[in-house]
């Protein structure tokens, strides 16, 4: 019984370590992020222009600090973004040196870009047909919640938006009950 309070505590004390580590980090690469842009930014209105590769640039800024933003709030790393990241630095790279690039490397570029552009639409389609876990707004104010709830994703194009929660079962022999609309 002693045994099991003080596995209990040293879980919630490892658990609040983890979480907030995680927190500094994101805090930090979002800083940097903000940092880098408005650095670049500023280079560009020194510059009195901005090239496509400088706006391709704050693009992948773009997608990178909402990618932190959205690991902030759902404690989930968003992996389409990821893929949006490296389709534009591929294509800021084939925009900056396309002159410069063999046949062959401009070919291999844009195979990259076709075949992340694909993986994207795979994560797309994955994530509209399959239920997701929904953990709250934040998932952090969820901490010692019993069990998740699971919840319908809705595609943009379908014009009811109304979904239904359901449980979702705990130990991995039972089966995860499909989620319907309502």
């Amino acid at each position: 019984m002693v045994r099991t309070d003080v596995k209990q505590k040293l879980d919630v004390l490892g658990n609040g370590l983890v979480s907030g580590f995680q927190l500094i980090a994101l805090f930090v690469i979002g800083a940097t992020i903000v940092w880098s842009a408005a650095s670049d930014y500023v280079r560009m209105i020194g510059a009195g222009r901005a090239g496509l590769d400088d706006i391709l640039l704050l693009f992948i800024y773009l997608e990178l600090g909402t990618m932190v933003g959205i690991y902030f709030r759902t404690d989930r790393l968003p992996v389409l973004f990821l893929l949006y990241v490296a389709i534009t630095a591929l294509t800021r790279f084939l925009a900056i040196d396309i002159k410069s690039l063999s046949v062959e490397s401009v070919l291999v570029v844009t195979g990259s870009i076709f075949v992340l552009t694909l993986a994207a639409l795979v994560v797309q389609i994955a994530t509209s047909r399959f239920a997701t876990t929904v953990e709250g707004e934040n998932s952090r104010s969820r901490i010692g919640a019993k069990e998740p709830v699971r919840k319908t994703a809705t595609h943009p194009s379908t014009t009811s938006s109304s979904t239904r929660a359901i449980r979702v079962p705990k130990g991995p022999t039972e089966t995860t009950p499909k989620a319907t609309r309502m």
